[in-house]
């Protein structure tokens, strides 16, 4: 029986999920839920009710650990091999990144927010990563690796919000980056668009 993998395309967790699964080439459930009307079954097996969620022979409730589980049972193209430096800086895109970029994209459902103050502070790691890449094509060399994955489906969240604003700032490097990803096979195979999942549906095989 495959494991089943709760998912919702859009959502940058569970695409880095789907990105380390692919990977990893190990085959899973797909089950696209749509959020705002969660599935039953779904909530029983997690009442976090957010995605992804992997259900093996336990429950996998947060992103990177799907990330770590897949890679760690196949890792054909040596994803892990920046270490636990790749996966502090991936951590830090949760703490020091992502509670700012949901503030400047969400404005309106924080109280007493500054948003132009918000970009600004999602902007140091963003310039941190910047400064990473004039070294290479990826964040730790000219190698694809776990942190790239784990991080670029945020990026790419936070330069969708203004386009125009974020590829006039001064991070050359991250711009050619985050394109790189967003226009690679590798993100194009992770993103085709699935039905709502519901009981009784054919089972979808991801990838």
């Amino acid at each position: 029986m495959l494991p089943v993998l709760y998912s919702f395309r859009r959502c940058p967790y569970a695409m880095r999920a789907r990105l380390a699964l692919a990977s990893a080439g190990i085959e899973v459930e797909l089950r696209e839920i749509v959020l705002r009307d969660k599935p039953g079954v779904f909530l029983n097996t997690s009442q976090k009710g957010t995605v992804p969620v992997l259900v093996t022979d336990q429950v996998i409730e947060e992103s990177i650990e799907v990330m770590d589980w897949a890679l760690e049972q196949s890792d054909p193209e040596g994803l892990l091999y920046g270490g636990k430096v790749a996966r502090n800086l991936v951590e830090r895109c949760e703490t020091e990144f992502k509670s700012h970029l949901d503030r400047f994209k969400y404005a309106t459902r924080y109280e007493g927010v500054d948003r132009e103050k918000e970009r600004i502070l999602s902007s140091v790691y963003l310039r941190e990563l910047d400064s990473m890449l004039a070294d290479g094509d990826y964040l730790f060399g000219n190698q694809i690796g776990f942190a790239d994955i784990g991080i670029a489906p945020f990026v790419r969240q936070f330069a969708n919000v203004d386009r125009t604003w974020f590829e006039a700032q001064e991070w050359d490097c991250l711009c050619r980056w985050l394109h790189r990803f967003v226009t690679s096979k590798r993100f194009a195979s992770v993103m085709t668009k699935y039905p709502k999942w519901e009981e009784g549906n054919t089972v979808t095989i991801f990838p």
